[in-house]
């Protein structure tokens, strides 16, 4: 029965799941529509905010391309490799490859998202030379889904942004709360940690169901997936002194010591402060570091950018959605606010963070960022809680897991293990839906214990 379904979802998800940036069209086609019927703007008015929002998330592009870029730089290099050999060498059976690149990538995702995605992919690919007659689709689509607890993990976006900026929680919670809420409260709070391991320790059982009977397997040639390493040696009686200094580890040593000195730093005047900006100089330091040399981090620099094309076209018009979703009538109203308020509305303070986390998570369809999704929803959640006496740090939880779970229906954040694999996103979009339903329950079960025992 469980096959059989799963079999269904991604029939369906192949016939009718158009390219990621047709999908951000027909999106920004849609909320144009609901906006209009929700707000009785006119077309003009829509317009209006969808040019606005176009280009407002440029700062928060930009930081989430580095993330992605700095993050497969770090995973290209030898030594991550080399790990990733070792870790692929514990699999010898389809069943074996399918839950370890699940657990893997779920761990390296929770540490940090575009690590996480690059590495699972990459160990996905390993995996698929060495492990006969394992699901490729599924394989990838395994991969994938441990993206689902990133914004629970410790480059969460949302409860990292509260807890370095005090004016931020002011603005959202409309002057109720004037100081930064730690990552104690958010991230490492008990109930956030339970319900992130309890399902980096399913997620492989419930992959590893999925796998389809032998006759539908389908499989990759390993000789395809073979791509030549591309390593310029020049023998030192050839180098001219550029070429010197492009090969000069002690450069690189340098950029090392000084990120390394900034961050040691930063920890002993903060704490504990892991925000964006922190996360990126932690993987800049170790991918210089690892590749050695200033010009092989070059190299794996360039390489690591044709994954960020996607961010680069799609963002803008996630914006111009986010505009479309913000984008308030004469009244103060507009078509997020009337989700989250739709939502809100037949909330009880027990009920509260599972909708939160359920308008979170229809939201997130729509804008797909976890800047974004906080743009929209934080303002609206986070006074709603303040007024019924709970806890802002619960309901910052309930809009970053809302952004996470439904990534597993939004092609979008699965672009970049998809380039690496070379598959499009309906191969793996109907596995994921599996994952989705999965992860909801939990969540869901997992906030409403959290109020219930408070």
């Amino acid at each position: 029965m469980f096959k059989r379904f799963t079999a269904a979802c991604v029939s369906l998800v192949q016939k009718y799941l158009p390219d990621a940036y047709i999908f951000a069209i027909l999106l920004t086609i849609l909320t144009f529509v609901l906006s209009m019927i929700s707000t009785g703007q006119t077309p003009l008015a829509l317009v209006q905010h969808w040019g606005n929002g176009f280009w407002s998330l440029l700062g928060f592009t930009m930081q989430m391309a580095l993330v992605l870029v700095l993050g497969n730089a770090l995973a290209s290099s030898k030594p991550v490799k080399k790990l990733l050999i070792r870790i692929a060498s514990i699999a010898n059976t389809p069943t074996q490859a399918i839950m370890l690149v699940s657990f893997v990538s779920a761990i390296a995702c929770w540490f940090n998202w575009g690590f996480g995605l690059i590495v699972g992919a990459l160990l996905a690919k390993e995996l698929a030379k060495r492990v006969p007659n394992v699901d490729y689709r599924l394989l990838i689509a395994a991969a994938y889904s441990g993206f689902v607890v990133w914004h629970a993990g410790i480059s969460g976006s949302v409860p990292l942004t509260i807890a370095s900026d005090a004016a931020e929680v002011s603005k959202v919670t409309l002057g109720a709360v004037n100081d930064t809420i730690p990552v104690s409260r958010t991230l490492f709070s008990l109930p956030n940690l339970i319900m992130s391991w309890l399902i980096i320790l399913t997620l492989p059982f419930i992959n590893r169901a999925m796998q389809p009977d032998a006759d539908k397997v389908i499989v990759v040639d390993p000789a395809l997936l073979v791509e030549e390493e591309e390593e310029i040696e020049i023998h030192k009686d050839a180098m001219t002194p550029a070429d010197k200094l492009e090969n000069n580890s002690i450069l690189s040593l340098l950029v090392v010591v000084l990120g390394g000195a900034f961050l040691v730093l930063h920890f002993v005047n903060n704490g504990f402060d892991l925000n964006l900006d922190i996360v990126n100089l932690i993987f800049l330091v170790l991918g210089v570091a690892f590749h050695r040399t200033p010009i092989r981090y070059v190299r794996a620099i360039n390489e690591a950018v044709k994954g960020a094309g996607g961010i680069l076209l799609q963002f803008p018009f996630y914006a111009g959605i986010m505009g479309l979703m913000t984008g308030a009538n004469a009244e103060g109203v507009s078509l997020a606010s009337n989700i989250t308020e739709l939502f809100l509305s037949f909330s009880t303070p027990k009920t509260f963070n599972m909708f939160t986390f359920w308008s979170a998570g229809l939201i997130n369809v729509f804008v797909p960022s976890g800047g974004g999704q906080w743009a929209v929803q934080g303002p609206i959640a986070m006074p709603a809680a303040v007024k019924m006496g709970l806890d802002p740090a619960i309901t910052t939880m309930a809009v970053a897991w809302g952004d996470a779970w439904t990534n597993m229906l939004q092609p979008f954040w699965a672009l970049p293990a998809l380039g690496i694999a070379k598959l499009s996103a309906k191969d793996i979009m109907g596995y994921c839906v599996i994952v989705l339903l999965y992860v909801g329950i939990i969540i869901s079960l997992g906030f409403f214990l959290w109020a219930s025992f408070l």
